[in-house]
């Protein structure tokens, strides 16, 4: 009897215990099913005028620059200007030593001299054989050799007169006179230096003469951004050196041939050149000055805009309850073209998170163009829907549709284009 007592109580001993057990387990298992609420931040989507740029870097450069080097090659004698200098078109930029070319003028000169003699000797004799050919004293053959004489010697005349006048050129070229109004903004040689002209090579590049009251940024911008400027765009520009003024503006040229680095590396970039032309004259720049711009391509007033960050994608989960009729149809689709329906079912989609009450809610949306802090919502929202802008943790990451959230003032110091990175 006592054996039986003792039995009977073990087995509700083990029985609370395992109750006990089985509970814990339970509520733990329930415990670890049940996520906390995501802390979100939001804003209410709204009105706004939202610019579209693109930015590139670059050079300023003046808009006209001339570099000069002669046309004949020799030593210069005469360098009259110095780097920075101004100077009017006409003045002198430099001479080369013209003595060569004046000798080849005199010999040139002295050849015509005697090629004219000739011709005028051979035009006497012509006239004078023409006269014997009328009384009948010589040939028809005799005249013919007359008349051939003065004409060879006429086409060396005119010959010798040529050489004589492309002497006298490069005689005259000895003397490099300013093409323009301007500065000196690069000097390159010296006095006494030699140097090789233009005329059967490439020659040296003495000096640059350029006009400062003009200048304009170069910048390379992307392949897939040139494609949205246009001439006449405007533009905001910051230089290096003047980092408290931004200047404005506006597209003049866009190169219809691009630039390509590291041809055929994993490094390959393709650029357009786009030049700008600077409105600004209250400033001094200088040729090779850094520059930073963002060209605004397109502005839009009054759209429907959410933070930038707001927008993310997800890719659309396939539905798991079908009816019979619509899963056979799949199933032939899907047999006939596996590949096409999986890239179709697995393309992401461009999402925001609406925030009802303590849920939130995913909404395909439509985008237009953004700057870069707002982005246009052209379709999927209205305006005043409260749009999680915040955590960027919690929008590219955590957030699903239906998950739990608790809505709290953003940080203080929080960046305004991201939140917080996850």
């Amino acid at each position: 009897m006592a054996k039986d007592k003792k039995s009977k109580k073990k087995i509700i001993i083990f029985s609370v215990i395992g109750v006990v057990v089985v509970a814990l387990g339970v509520t733990a298992f329930f415990t670890t099913k049940t996520k906390p609420p995501i802390a979100v931040q939001t804003e209410k989507a709204s009105l706004r005028t939202v610019t579209q740029t693109v930015t590139a870097s670059g050079k300023i450069q003046p808009e006209v620059q001339v570099m000069i080097s002669p046309e004949v090659s020799g030593e210069i004698i005469e360098l009259p200007v110095r780097e920075g200098q101004q100077v009017a078109k006409g003045d002198l930029l430099m001479k080369i030593k013209p003595d060569f070319y004046v000798a080849r003028r005199d010999q040139m000169e002295a050849g015509m001299n005697s090629a004219k003699a000739n011709m005028e000797r051979s035009l006497s004799e012509s006239k004078r054989s023409e006269e014997l050919y009328a009384k009948g004293l010589i040939s028809d053959s005799e005249l013919e050799a007359s008349r051939t004489l003065y004409h060879v010697n006429k086409a060396q005349y005119e010959q010798a007169q040529a050489a004589l006048n492309q002497a006298i050129e490069d005689l005259n070229k000895t003397t490099v006179y300013a093409p323009m109004k301007g500065t000196v903004s690069q000097l390159n040689s010296e006095l006494g230096e030699r140097v090789l002209g233009t005329q059967q090579f490439q020659g040296t590049n003495v000096m640059t003469v350029a006009d400062l009251s003009r200048m304009e940024s170069r910048v390379e911008v992307d392949e897939n951004d040139v494609v949205i400027i246009s001439v006449g765009d405007t533009t905001r520009i910051e230089v290096d050196a003047y980092r408290d003024r931004k200047l404005t503006g506006v597209v003049s040229e866009i190169a219809k041939t691009a630039t390509t680095k590291g041809l055929g590396t994993q490094q390959e970039v393709t650029n357009f050149l786009v030049k700008i032309r600077v409105l600004d004259k209250d400033l001094e720049l200088l040729p090779g000055m850094s520059v930073t711009v963002d060209i605004e391509t397109e502005t839009r007033r009054d759209v429907l805009a959410v933070p930038i960050q707001s927008v993310t994608t997800r890719v659309p989960k396939k539905e798991e309850k079908e009816t019979q009729e619509d899963g056979e149809e799949g199933e032939a689709i899907a047999q006939e073209q596996p590949d096409k329906k999986d890239k179709k079912e697995n393309k992401p989609v461009e999402v925001v998170f609406l925030v009802e009450e303590d849920t939130a809610k995913m909404v395909p949306v439509e985008r237009g163009i953004s700057d870069d802090s707002y982005v246009e919502i052209l379709d999927g929202i209205s305006e005043d829907a409260e749009v999680v802008s915040g955590s960027y943790r919690a929008i590219a990451r955590e957030l699903e549709d239906g998950s739990k959230v608790r809505v709290e003032k953003e940080k203080s110091g929080a960046r305004r284009g991201g939140g917080e990175e996850g």
